[in-house]
């Protein structure tokens, strides 16, 4: 037997209690303020010691810098291809726009199995 739930409404506080902005937030341990960070290549060691290392310090591979660069061209491009919206409005507009039945089909079909 399949359990059917209705939906309920809950009721979320924004409150934390126990909290009191009076008190002062600790510091996580060994932490510093001033927030460095540095960047440094995938075989570099920490351990050169030549630096003094004063505040926190946050490295970034260089695989995680292509990551970053990779994010950030995504986020640029464009949504949707205007050229190719443009081509169907025409070809809609002067009757000329043909549907491929079968493999439309085939494509609801394709993605229905990738819900699974």
């Amino acid at each position: 037997m399949a359990w059917v739930s209705s939906p309920q409404e809950i009721s979320v506080t924004d409150k934390i209690s126990g909290f009191s902005t009076s008190e002062p937030v600790a510091p996580v341990k060994g932490s510093n303020s001033s927030g460095v960070v540095t960047e440094k290549p995938q075989g570099e060691s920490t351990s050169a010691g030549t630096t003094s290392q004063t505040g926190d310090h946050v490295t970034l591979t260089d695989s995680a810098r292509a990551l970053q660069k990779i994010e950030e061209a995504v986020a640029k491009a464009p949504v949707v291809n205007s050229q190719k919206v443009a081509a169907v409005k025409q070809a809609v507009a002067s009757g000329t726009y043909k549907i491929d039945g079968p493999r439309v089909a085939d494509k609801i079909l394709q993605f229905e199995r990738g819900l699974k």
